[in-house]
């Protein structure tokens, strides 16, 4: 499958609440020049009605964020409902737990979810933020993941949250080499903040801020990486779709397409 960039629907969540707005948005974000999105924090509406949407505007579902619990207790629902959509990849949104037994605990039970998506041409992910590389017993648990998770689990690495955890994104899109068909791009950028007096980290829109994005799109290229899919949690008021269309602009530069 050659390199494909999507749009992360969770930046543009305040635009997704109902049926109709969902239907504008997935229309500007065709508009801006995706063709592909990761359907993540919509509005409540009926499966069929997303896949109608997403057929209407020619975008391609290529992965979702689902809730731990649901992924648990609804299973064979998630996976028709991505059979539906005709998306592959399945992830939670992370989970966060504070000892090791607790995440040890999560792994097997995640690695018993996971079987049951074996077959079912819908795979089940794991993306991260930056809780899981606080250290337990001298190791964290995004490498508690990665050793005990069954290879049927993906990982959708967040390339701002590995930084903002104090780790290099692109050693971990290569320690992941093979199981990360979905990457989270986005930006990190330092800026002078007058209300506290201080500079802080902020997201950024990808190449606005101060990422080696060269690197990591090379890592995962190496890794195997299918999915580009650009992110921005918070726009800072910014207008969102300012920010993914200046995201997806920088991205093409540096040659994915």
């Amino acid at each position: 499958m050659p390199t494909q960039i999507a749009c992360q629907l969770y930046t543009l969540r305040n635009f997704t609440k109902t049926a109709d707005d969902l239907a504008r948005t997935l229309a500007r974000v065709k508009k801006i020049g995706y063709d592909a999105v990761q359907v993540s924090a919509i509005g409540k509406m009926e499966d069929q009605v997303v896949a109608d949407i997403l057929k209407n505007e020619g975008l391609t579902c290529c992965a979702t964020h689902v809730g731990f619990e649901r992924m648990r207790d609804q299973t064979a629902n998630v996976i028709n409902q991505h059979k539906l959509w005709g998306c592959q990849y399945a992830a939670i949104g992370g989970v966060n737990y504070k000892s090791v037994a607790e995440w040890d605990k999560f792994i097997g039970e995640y690695n018993a979810i996971a079987k049951q998506f074996v077959g079912s041409g819908v795979q089940l992910g794991y993306h991260n933020h930056s809780h899981e590389m606080v250290k337990y017993e001298g190791k964290n648990p995004l490498d508690r993941m990665l050793e005990g998770f069954t290879q049927d689990i993906w990982m959708e690495i967040d390339v701002y949250w590995i930084t903002h955890g104090g780790g290099d994104p692109a050693a971990w899109v290569e320690k992941c080499k093979g199981r990360i068909p979905c990457m989270h791009l986005k930006d990190m950028a330092v800026v002078n903040d007058p209300a506290v007096g201080k500079h802080v980290q902020r997201m950024a829109e990808v190449g606005e801020g101060n990422l080696n994005m060269p690197a990591i799109l090379e890592a995962g290229k190496t890794a195997g990486t299918e999915w580009y899919i650009i992110e921005q949690d918070d726009c800072y008021g910014a207008d969102p779709f300012d920010c993914v269309a200046t995201s997806l602009r920088n991205v093409k530069k540096l040659g994915l397409s």
